[in-house]
């Protein structure tokens, strides 16, 4: 009676698993990030070049030793204080997209789309950009020793490191995760190797910088909100994980803890590095050097001191792999959104990744929109569905009016006309809203149409949530 019941079982398995496997799979993005490729993320792509090469913006501005570490202390709880924010709205609304999805639910489509369209086209293009071209100053320096690397080889190291990112995110979503966990663990490599020797030399009793740190200090209100936008500037990219939310795995416990660990982990590095920096550099010596971590491992780690631009390469190189795999979900949204064209939304039937978004993302190559296909709620529901993670409602309200102040004190302290243009760009992209998504033209679909259809099988591309056979 036993052997025939477990018999039975087994067949009622099998017959279970041919149907499960008969079933039609469906494409869509897929959880592979974990914790710790969560962790090595944010890390990943806030710590790029700045910390290295020229973190003397903030002592610049604050003129003093003591109100320098002060702010980039500041600057990390800022920035740990906004995330936690994030991470609500995160768990929250459990789409990808960073504050684009969490626009669009609050305030309408017209921020969003205001929001993709400054994003998208200006900063972070430029951003990534910038990364791409640090890194391939660093890594031409040494064959070019006592001048200045010839610019169309910097441009072509460059455009190969862009060419290279994009195939690795296009190719696969776990490949992009393990590339960008080895570079954010080299990076930390040398953030020890540079943490450990000040600590040797401070132990050594190298404290006379540290001695009346605050004498001679710049405290007014222009100089300390300058100093916030410099310090802040390198920590950007502590919403990172905010634009893969759709991609991690168990976001109700994964993105805050991954942002509780890794920007307070951060905001350590970056305090004992300007600490390490001072301890054999005056601050004047600081602003005048060219490379602030190459100067360190010159007075520090000679001769081993090429180890510093060699890390720092893959620093820039591990941040600019970051900006790409996240950058790439706000276009996938916005095309799902149909703030964008359609099959920028579309997902390799081979890889289940974003590729068109991504190689978009990267090439910038047009800048139509086209209306939605669909209405907007009509797909996959992100609400959540666990209860969401919840900071105090004075966290928010100090965030929002920390941020007021940066913003407004640097416009009334020096007025410029660079403010009104920032600000007639991202209205101008009202424009190509009301003509391309509002209004809903029909000559704009006749020229998508066919773009889609030519993409789509090009690519072997197919809107997310299709069965596949």
């Amino acid at each position: 009676m036993e052997e025939n019941s477990l018999r039975n079982r087994r067949d009622d398995e099998r017959s279970t698993g041919s149907i499960q496997a008969k079933e039609p799979k469906t494409t869509s993005l897929q959880k592979e990030v974990g914790l710790l490729s969560g962790i090595c993320m944010i890390v990943g792509t806030i710590i790029g070049s700045g910390i290295f090469i020229s973190p003397k913006s903030v002592l610049s501005n604050t003129e003093a030793v003591g109100p320098c570490l002060i702010i980039w202390v500041a600057c990390g709880v800022l920035a740990t204080l906004g995330a936690l924010c994030f991470a609500e709205l995160g768990t929250m609304i459990t789409k990808s997209g960073g504050e684009y999805p969490y626009l669009l639910e609050a305030f309408g489509p017209i921020p969003a789309y205001l929001f993709s369209w400054t994003s998208l086209f200006v900063i972070k293009p430029t951003s990534f950009a910038i990364i791409c071209l640090s890194f391939s100053e660093y890594v031409s320096a040494p064959f070019y020793s006592g001048c200045k690397p010839p610019e169309a080889v910097v441009k072509c190291l460059a455009a190969a490191a862009i060419l290279l990112i994009t195939t690795v995110n296009s190719l696969s979503v776990r490949l992009g995760s393990y590339v960008q966990n080895v570079f954010t663990g080299a990076k930390l490599v040398i953030v020890a190797v540079i943490i450990i020797g000040g600590l040797v030399l401070l132990a050594q009793g190298n404290t006379r910088n540290f001695e009346n740190s605050f004498e001679g200090a710049k405290l007014s209100v222009g100089a300390i909100s300058l100093a916030f936008y410099n310090g802040l500037w390198a920590y950007d990219g502590w919403n990172q994980l905010n634009y893969i939310t759709e991609e991690l795995r168990n976001p109700f416990r994964n993105l805050p803890l991954a942002i509780i660990i890794g920007i307070p982990l951060v905001t350590g590095c970056y305090l004992l590095m300007n600490v390490a920096y001072f301890t054999v550099m005056t601050p004047t010596e600081l602003l005048q050097s060219q490379a602030v971590a190459v100067t360190f491992g010159d007075r520090v780690l000679y001769p081993a001191s090429w180890v510093v631009p060699l890390f720092v390469a893959f620093s820039t190189i591990g941040a600019a792999n970051g900006t790409c795999f996240t950058a790439g979900r706000l276009v996938y949204v916005a095309g799902r959104e149909g703030h964008m064209l359609k099959v920028l939304s579309y997902i390799s039937v081979k890889r289940l990744t974003p590729a068109p978004a991504i190689i978009f993302y990267v090439s910038m190559n047009s800048g139509v929109k086209t209306p939605p296909s669909r209405p907007r709620g009509s797909g996959v529901n992100h609400r959540c569905t666990k209860k969401p993670m919840t900071v105090p409602i004075f966290i928010p309200i100090l965030v929002t009016l920390i941020s007021v102040f940066l913003v407004v004190a640097p416009i009334i302290s020096k007025p410029a006309w660079e403010y009104l243009y920032c600000v007639l760009f991202i209205l101008s992209g009202l424009i190509f809203y009301f003509l391309f998504v509002h209004y809903k033209f029909g000559w704009a679909q006749k020229i998508s149409k066919p773009i889609t259809m030519h993409l789509q099988m090009l690519m072997e591309v197919v809107p997310p949530e299709e069965a596949l056979e």
